[in-house]
C-alpha cells in the first residue's frame, strides 16, 4: 500500500544533505528540545490546563458545503454544441442522450468552498473528493459569485478550453443533482475541534505582518540571553519568511525549531504550538522534508504526548473540514498527521475514533472520506506487515458502512 515517488533531483551541497540526514539535534531525553525548555512548556500546559476548563467549547460548526452530483468530461468532438446546451440548462438524462461518447461519473463527492485566493480574490471552488489518493476535477470561479451559492440544484457548473496547437479542446463540468447543504457537526466532533482550537490559541499567529525574506541566526549562547532579548530575538525570527531553495533545503524547518525553542523559553505558547505542528505537517512555502531526512525521530509526535496534552483530540481536530471555523483555525495535512499518529503511544484511542467516524452514519460524507484517508495514511507506516495486514482488514470493513457510491469507488490494497 506505499507508493514512493522519487524526482530526480540536482546538484546539492554535501554539508546540506548532512543537515537534513541529521535533522535537529536530539538531547539527552531523546527530544528536539532539552529537559529546561520541556519543563517550562508543562508549566505553560498546566495552566493552560486551568484556562482550558473555561474554554468555549458549546460552539457550533457545520460541515463544508457539499453535495453528490456528476461528473461531465469531454474531449474534442461536440464541445461547443454540448457547452451551449450546458449554458440553456439542458437535463442530465437528455445530455446522456443527446452525447453517448461523453465521459461521465454518476455519482461524486463534491465540495464547495468560498475563500481569498492568494491575490486577494474572492473565489468559490467547486471540487471532486476522489476516493484513491489522485487529484479530481476542481473548478474555480472568480466573477458573478452569487450565481454559485445557494443549493444550485439542477445547475450545471462548467470548465471549458478552446482548442490549442498543443491540446484538443475540452469540457468539464459538474452537474449538481442534489444540490449543496452544510450540517451541524455532532458535539463529540465539535468538542475535538474546540479542543484544538482552545490549545492552539486562534487568537494569534506564529508570523507576524510585512515579513521580510532572509535569515535570522540564533547565537549559541540564545537560552542564557536576558528574558528581554529572547523576546526581541523570537520577534526577528517572527518577522522573517524563510523560503527553502530546494526540497532538501532544511531551513524553513530549522526556522521553525528556533521559533518553538524560544516561544518556550519566553512562555509563548500560541507560538510554540504552531511552529511544532508547523514542523509535524511541514508546512511551508516549499517542501523541505523528504523521506531521506526523516531519521529515527520522523514527526515529532513524542515532544507533544511529553506534555501530557490529549494529542488524539488535537490532531483529530486539525483534520476535520468544517465551514465555520475560527479565525486562524489550523488545518493539519491529512497525509503528515496520518504519519504522525503513525508513532502516537495511544493507537487503541486513535483506531477507534477513526473507525467510530468512518462508520457513523450521522456524520458528513465529507468529514467520514477524510477519517478513511487519516487511517489509511496512519496504516502506511506501520512496520509490523503482519499487524498491518491485520489492521486493513478492519478498516474495509468499516468502509462498507459508508454510503455506497462512496463504498465502491474505495480501492484498498
Amino acid at each position: 500500500m506505499n507508493k514512493l515517488i522519487v524526482f530526480a533531483l540536482g546538484w546539492m551541497s554535501p554539508v546540506l544533505l548532512l543537515a537534513q540526514t541529521n535533522e535537529f539535534q536530539q538531547f539527552d531525553n531523546g527530544l528536539i528540545y532539552s529537559p529546561e525548555t520541556m519543563d517550562k512548556l508543562s508549566h505553560i500546559v498546566d495552566s493552560l490546563n486551568l484556562k482550558y476548563k473555561s474554554c468555549d467549547l458549546d460552539q457550533v460548526f457545520y460541515s463544508k458545503s457539499q453535495t453528490v452530483g456528476k461528473i461531465v468530461r469531454m474531449e474534442g468532438g461536440a464541445i461547443r454544441k454540448a457547452l451551449k446546451d450546458m449554458e440553456n440548462g439542458i437535463g442530465i438524462e437528455n445530455f446522456k442522450q443527446r452525447y453517448p461518447k461523453a465521459d461521465i461519473v454518476d455519482q461524486a463527492l463534491i465540495i464547495r468552498s468560498q475563500y481569498t485566493d492568494y491575490e486577494d480574490q474572492e473565489v468559490v471552488r467547486f471540487s471532486e473528493v476522489e476516493l484513491n489518493g489522485d487529484y479530481g476535477l476542481a473548478i474555480v470561479k472568480s466573477k458573478n459569485l452569487e450565481k454559485y451559492q445557494g443549493t444550485l440544484k439542477g445547475k450545471w457548473i462548467i470548465r471549458h478550453y478552446e482548442k490549442t496547437e498543443y491540446s484538443e479542446a475540452t469540457l468539464d463540468a459538474f452537474f449538481i443533482s442534489e444540490g449543496f447543504k452544510s450540517q451541524v457537526i455532532d458535539d463529540k466532533y465539535a468538542f475535538k475541534i474546540g479542543y484544538a482550537d482552545c490549545l492552539i490559541d486562534t487568537t494569534t499567529t506564529k508570523f507576524k505582518e510585512d515579513l521580510e525574506e532572509g535569515w535570522v541566526n540564533l547565537p549559541h549562547d540564545w537560552w542564557s540571553l536576558p528574558k528581554q532579548q529572547q523576546k526581541n530575538l523570537l520577534d526577528q525570527l517572527r518577522s522573517t519568511r524563510v523560503i527553502g531553495f530546494c526540497s532538501q533545503d532544511s531551513r524553513p524547518r530549522q526556522h521553525a525549531v528556533n521559533i518553538a525553542m524560544l516561544s518556550a523559553e519566553t512562555t509563548n505558547w500560541g507560538v510554540f504550538l504552531k511552529a511544532h505542528l508547523d514542523i509535524m505537517n511541514d508546512r511551508f512555502e516549499r517542501a523541505s522534508d523528504g523521506n531521506y531526512a526523516w531519521g529515527a525521530r520522523k514527526t515529532y509526535i513524542r515532544e507533544l504526548e511529553e506534555l501530557q496534552i490529549d494529542v488524539t483530540n488535537l490532531l483529530l481536530g486539525i483534520s476535520m473540514r468544517v465551514e465555520n471555523p475560527a479565525q486562524n483555525h489550523y488545518y493539519g495535512s491529512i497525509y503528515r498527521v496520518g504519519r504522525a499518529l503513525s508513532e502516537t503511544q495511544n493507537r487503541a484511542k486513535v483506531e477507534k475514533d477513526l473507525l467510530d467516524m468512518i462508520q457513523d452514519v450521522d456524520l458528513d460524507d465529507y468529514n467520514r472520506v477524510l477519517a478513511y484517508f487519516l487511517y489509511y495514511n496512519y496504516l502506511a507506516y506501520f512496520e509490523d506487515e503482519s499487524l498491518k495486514s491485520q489492521k486493513l482488514e478492519q478498516l474495509k470493513k468499516a468502509v462498507t458502512a459508508l454510503p455506497k457510491y462512496i463504498a465502491e469507488g474505495i480501492t484498498i490494497d
